[in-house]
Formats: C-alpha cells, structure tokens, sequence
C-alpha cells in the first residue's frame, strides 16, 4: 500500500511539475524559462528580491480546470488531459522533504481553477499557512492569485507571501478575447490595482508580478510593451514576463505556428531598458508592423537611430550615458565609472576586460577622443 501510495504520489510531482511550466516566476533572460533542471521541471532557480539566487519548487496543485483557454494545455475540454490535483498536506510534505535534501530554498505554487476559484485559492493557501504557521518556514513564497476570488484571499496571500503574481495574458481587452474569452481583462486590472492600493498602504512587505502569452492573439510587441510600460508606471510592478506561445494538441490553437523564442527575448531586452536603462516607452524602435527586429536588440536599435547622441566619451560620460551604449549594462557602466577614477580608459582591451561586448560599443564610443570604428552601424538594421 505504501508503495502504491509513493507512485501515485510521484505521478503527481511529475504531471503538477511539468504543468507548472507555463506559469512564469523567474527570470527568462536568455532562454532561461525553458532549461530543465537536472531534478526535475519542478525544480526551477529564480532571482529573489534581494538579488540572491536560488532553487524554488515549481508546482500546480492542480491542473483540473474549469476555463477554456484556448491555447492552454489544461482548458477543460483537451482530451487525453492527465488530470491530478495535491491536498494541501500531500503538498506541504513534498516541499518539506524537498526542503530538508537541501534542493530547494522556496516555493513558487500556482494551479488551474478546480471547480471554482474560492474553492481553489483556499486550498492554496492552507498550503502557504501550514508552511508559515505550523513549519514556521520564513523562505520564500511566490504564490499565484486567482483572478476571480475576493479581496479578503488577496488581503491573506500578500500577508503570506514574498512574491505573488496576477496574469493579464495579453497587453489588451481584444486581445484577451481572442485567447480565453471566459476571462475579463478589467477584472485582472483591477485586482492588479487592487495589490497597488494594499502595497501603497504597506499592509505587508511584497510584491507582484503578471505574465504575458506571446503570439497567440495576434497582438504587437508595441502593444505589449505600451502596456508594460503603464504596469511599471503606474501599477509598480516588480516584473512582467513574457512566454511565447507553444501550440499544443488537443487545444483550438494546436495548428498555430511557435511564437519564436527570439520574439520573446527581444521583449526581455526591452523590458530591461525600461526597468534597468531609464528608457522610456517612446523611445523603443518597432518595424512597420509595430514589433522588435529579431536580428537586433532594442538598444542597438535605438542607438543606431540616434547618432546625434553618440559618440560618447567613456572616460567623461555619465551613468545615463553609458548604459545607452549597446553592450555596455548598469554593472559593467559603474565598472567604468570606479575604474577612470584611478586611470583613464584608452584601448578597446580595456572594456574588454570588463566583459563588455565590445564589437557592440565601439562604434558609439570614444576613448580619450579616440575612435576606433569608422562611424556608426547603420547597416544593422
């Protein structure tokens, strides 16, 4: 009985594992969110809020779900669906265990809607009160709220966790409609608005997050990175991320063709300009169809539209001005800054050193007047 007990239970990690995929926590710079760690898909490295580094457990509680969703592996009509739901308690064990083997240091949990949302949330968060309460585990939570429940199981998940996260799924009303069509884009606003408020008046220490389906509603980059722009503008959202859609069978979307991975990169790079790089939104360069060029980064792109800004003097330039330049980041810019202090930068070797790309910043920069490329790039766009 107890091994039956443990296979069943194994079934369970290995479908609520590999179902948790599609949910967003980490960063996905780079490819990152579709790396299998070597112990599983549940076991997935993010970046905390303070700038360290660990393993969570990536897990739904259940992949049951009420919604129809059209391009979503667990909309409630796709045949052939493993269906497998935790309790709280099987749950809790898991993380224990997992915890205590030193493989994981946090827990991000999220789920479909089994039968209805309160239903659902409750169970999520007798999860999250066992592991505060009764563990007295103080590590990091990243949960995922429903959009449909109240305010009272809002209120309770930013008072538990570190990290929780409401998904838009797409930049726009229309948008939405033409990928989950059961779902209200003002109705996610709004609990997104609502976190806003609770934040505002420091009812806990938290933050949040949404996501973004890439390529399945027919949406721009422009439109997803207008709306992106508001969320940190005006919601103070810790992030957005973004997962390019993956058609899957069994789904009204099965026959649509991948969202490029490069699609979803490019947003990475512009989403870091406007958190990381003090760009604005209007200072982004879409094509004539309103998205990023695939074969240039966001900042390149920019920088080459712009050569009244450039060249710029890396041993006079400001912070600003600096992390303007293609190839050069906020880390390696204050490396810069600390380093001409003591010595004037004058070879290209120089920011080599720093592990700048320097094939990207020499055409925009000047070392002690000195320039080592003909002009700018003009032919990379």
């Amino acid at each position: 009985m107890v091994k039956r007990d443990e296979r069943v239970l194994s079934q369970k990690i290995a479908i609520l594992g590999y179902g948790a995929r599609f949910d967003l926590c980490g960063s996905c710079f780079g490819g990152e969110s579709r790396t299998k760690h070597p112990l599983g898909h549940w076991i997935y490295p993010v970046t905390l809020p303070d700038g360290q580094r660990v393993n969570v457990l990536k897990i739904l509680l259940s992949n049951r779900c009420i919604h129809n969703c059209f391009y979503c592996v667990n909309r409630v009509d796709r045949c052939h669906k493993e269906a497998a739901s935790f309790t709280a308690v099987e749950l809790v064990r898991l993380f224990a265990t997992l915890y205590h083997q030193g493989m994981v240091r946090g827990l991000f949990l999220s789920s479909a809607v089994e039968r209805d949302a309160a239903r659902t949330m409750t169970e999520m968060m007798k999860v999250v009160e066992i592991l505060r309460f009764k563990m007295q585990f103080r590590g990091y939570i990243h949960l995922k709220i429903l959009p449909e429940v109240s305010a009272d199981f809002i209120e309770e998940a930013v008072r538990l966790s570190t990290r929780v996260s409401v998904n838009l799924e797409a930049p726009t009303p229309s948008a939405l409609r033409c990928i989950a069509p059961e779902k209200n884009f003002e109705d996610i606003w709004n609990t997104l608005r609502y976190l806003k408020c609770l934040k505002d008046k420091r009812v806990a220490r938290f933050d949040f997050t949404t996501q973004f389906v890439v390529g399945a509603s027919g949406e721009t980059d422009r439109e997803i990175m207008q709306t992106t722009s508001l969320l940190y503008r005006e919601m103070k959202l810790a992030r957005v991320y973004y997962s390019a859609f993956q058609p899957i069978a069994g789904t009204p979307f099965e026959d649509l063709p991948p969202t490029s991975t490069w699609r979803e990169h490019r947003l990475y790079q512009a989403d870091f300009l406007l958190r990381r790089y003090g760009f604005g939104f209007e200072e982004l360069c879409f094509d004539r169809e309103g998205n990023f060029p695939l074969t240039v980064d966001p900042k390149t792109s920019w920088a080459v539209r712009h050569p009244e800004f450039f060249p710029v003097e890396v041993n006079q330039a400001p912070f600003e001005a600096l992390v303007r330049v293609p190839g050069i980041g906020p880390v390696s810019a204050r490396k810069i800054m600390t380093i001409r202090v003591r010595e004037p930068l004058t070879q290209p070797e120089a920011l080599k050193a720093l592990g700048i790309q320097v094939e990207k910043a020499l055409p925009f920069v000047l070392f002690r007047g000195k320039r080592f490329t003909r002009g700018l790039q003009l032919s990379l766009l």
